[in-house]
């Protein structure tokens, strides 16, 4: 919970703060009176100012930040102030200071993707474990052992840009082009046909849908981490516990226990278990949670001792100084495009409203990002930086997108829209990011403590 709490103040602290001192930058060069520049919302923690007067302040809520800035529709301003008020700026340097929080952020994705980048990591090559009988895959010819090489014409190294480029493709219809080689260098071209493919789905399977599944290597059954006060600890299992049988049926590897225990919620299992050279037996009954599909499952409370892949299994993806930055601006790009393809299908009904997530998904994966490494805490505070950019940027009164349409149809008709209209289109705003709030809040308590 600590891991989870630092790791999700640290995100939207540096996210935020980025995002606030693009406005806050752009509009001192502009020569607009920043009076405050606060990280979170309500009562101030802790505040100082500094020789031009603007406040700094760090306050209780963590979800979002504001730059206040001199401003005649705010309050009254002082004769000799009025050329430093916001309002009475250009339009076109109205427009600078606004872009500027959502141009921080995608500024401050390339920089991480780039780090990403420059420190290099060894990943696992896609290579495909299992086709499934009478599947897309099997009908497009791809077989097992077979090495995916290219999605749709674009090269991919490692099972995540395969999923990322298969993500892009969701409701979609028509062919997945896929190129696959053999161990031995030869390579051939399959196409997968899908119809308004897992259109709608919740927590939508790409490789599943397709019937793909990557290689796995076996996991022996022995345990690495007991988590306390859980089935497994309750039973008396310990780490380097090896678990040969349950209720008399050998066990053959980790995925094969990990399958009885499921199966067994709540219902107490005769586990034969091997323990410094001794053989030994153990009463466990698993508790039991939902999945995501509604169903009772059984849980114990234990984590697998890691395997190592063989060398011929793994890519090192490594890139010079240069070549991570370019690398990571293409990153940036590719992220952009795909969370707007996203909200677009979401829009149209291709994507589920219900994969919509809120700040305690973000506090979750924040905490088990953390718990993977560096270079994984990297890339999703880099993907993170990239969406809160481009939702800023949408066309929705409120937000960033919505000043700079207004400022936009005033530079056309060389004059602002009536206050009257600008605070209509305030309220409706205000309405929509709220209700969206709301329901990212309802899917994240379905999602992470119903089940359902």
């Amino acid at each position: 919970m600590f891991q989870m709490l630092l790791a999700t103040l640290v995100t939207l602290g540096l996210l935020i703060t980025f995002h606030e001192f693009g406005h806050f930058w752009v509009a001192r060069k502009c020569g607009v009176k920043v009076l405050r520049f606060s990280i979170g919302f309500g009562k101030p923690l802790i505040k100082w100012k500094d020789k031009q007067g603007t406040e700094y302040a760090v306050a209780m809520i963590p979800l979002g930040g504001y730059v206040k800035m001199l401003d005649e529709r705010e309050g009254d301003v002082a004769p000799e102030e009025l050329s430093q008020a916001f309002n009475r700026k250009p339009v076109l340097q109205r427009i600078a200071v606004v872009a500027a929080g959502p141009l921080a952020n995608f500024i401050l994705a390339v920089v991480l993707y780039s780090l990403v980048f420059g420190l290099g990591s060894t990943s696992v090559k896609p290579v495909i474990g299992e086709i499934a009988s009478g599947s897309i895959a099997e009908q497009a010819g791809l077989q097992p052992q077979q090495i995916i090489t290219k999605v749709d014409g674009k090269e991919v190294q490692n099972w995540t840009q395969v999923q990322l480029s298969l993500v892009r493709r969701i409701g979609e219809s028509g062919e997945i082009k896929v190129s696959a080689e053999t161990g031995e260098g030869w390579s051939t071209d399959h196409s997968l046909v899908i119809d308004r493919w897992q259109e709608g789905v919740r927590d939508p399977d790409p490789f599943g849908s397709l019937g793909i599944h990557p290689l796995r290597l076996p996991i022996p059954a022995v345990i690495e981490r007991v988590e306390d006060g859980s089935a497994a600890s309750d039973a008396g299992l310990k780490t380097d516990d090896s678990i040969l049988e349950i209720d008399g049926q050998p066990i053959e590897d980790w995925r094969d226990l990990v399958e009885r225990v499921q199966a067994s919620p709540e219902k107490e299992l005769e586990l034969l278990v091997e323990r410094q050279g001794q053989r030994l037996s153990i009463s466990l009954t698993p508790r039991s949670k939902e999945n995501g599909q509604g169903q009772l499952i059984g849980f114990m409370g234990v984590m697998p001792k890691p395997v190592s892949w063989p060398d011929e299994y793994l890519v090192t993806l490594e890139y010079g100084f240069f070549g991570s930055i370019l690398k990571g601006a293409e990153k940036t790009w590719d992220m952009s495009v795909l969370t707007l393809e996203s909200i677009w299908k979401m829009i149209g009904g291709l994507i589920s409203v219900e994969n919509i997530s809120g700040p305690i998904t973000i506090a979750k994966v924040a905490g088990e990002s953390v718990s993977y490494g560096l270079i994984p805490f990297l890339s999703f505070l880099a993907y993170v930086s990239v969406s809160l950019g481009v939702l800023n940027l949408l066309p929705i009164p409120v937000l960033d997108g919505g000043h700079l349409v207004y400022y936009l149809i005033e530079l056309a008709r060389g004059k602002p829209l009536s206050q009257s209209v600008q605070e209509l289109g305030l309220r409706l705003g205000v309405a929509l990011i709220g209700s969206l709030m709301i329901f990212a809040v309802f899917n994240d308590i379905s999602r992470w403590f119903i089940g359902s």
